[in-house]
């Protein structure tokens, strides 16, 4: 079974503000290398990332890199990332603005999703990324616009397919959610 992670980081940070929020500092980091290390840690056979920003690349080591137009939608960074990934049987897509993260969690998500059913983090109330896809579900992945990412696919499945996060679902928008480090 081949299965590769797909690492979203091509957002516009529209309400973080000037500064490309993925290279804000956190905990002594930018914030996309905590998205970047959990991927790293899980035991994937590929790695991608999608990005805008070309000054990421320095910190995606082990990352096949897809560059993208700056402000696409996260619907067009699923589909270069798809595109990129060639022959695969699972996909685990997660975001580079999440940095709490981790390998353990998105294991829990690798191992839960079967062959015709995607798998995904769960805050109590919604079904979020990370979340992992298999073969069977890449076509309407294809078909996906707009900003919403594949959220809609993963409305109604079973409850085994729902991986409680927690509060490891911690999603960076704006520029006082990083605390000065």
């Amino acid at each position: 079974m081949i299965r590769t992670g797909l690492l979203l980081a091509a957002g516009a940070s529209r309400r973080f503000g000037p500064q490309d929020k993925l290279l804000a500092p956190l905990g002594g980091r930018p914030l996309v290398a905590h998205a970047a290390d959990a991927l790293r840690v899980t035991s994937l056979d590929h790695r991608i990332a999608v990005i805008a920003n070309p000054a990421l690349v320095p910190l995606l080591d082990g990352f096949r890199i897809v560059l993208i137009s700056p402000g696409g939608q996260q619907s067009d960074s699923l589909r270069a990332g798809l595109g990129e990934a060639g022959q695969l049987d699972r996909l685990l897509i997660t975001l580079g603005d999440m940095p709490d993260v981790t390998a353990a969690h998105l294991t829990r998500i690798l191992t839960a999703a079967t062959d015709d059913l995607p798998s995904c983090s769960h805050d109590g109330t919604a079904p979020l990324p990370p979340a992992c896809f298999p073969q069977a579900r890449f076509a309407a992945l294809q078909t996906l616009t707009g900003d919403q990412g594949a959220a809609r696919l993963l409305q109604n499945l079973p409850a085994g397919q729902y991986i409680n996060a927690g509060s490891l679902l911690r999603d960076i928008d704006t520029s006082d959610q990083i605390a000065p480090t």
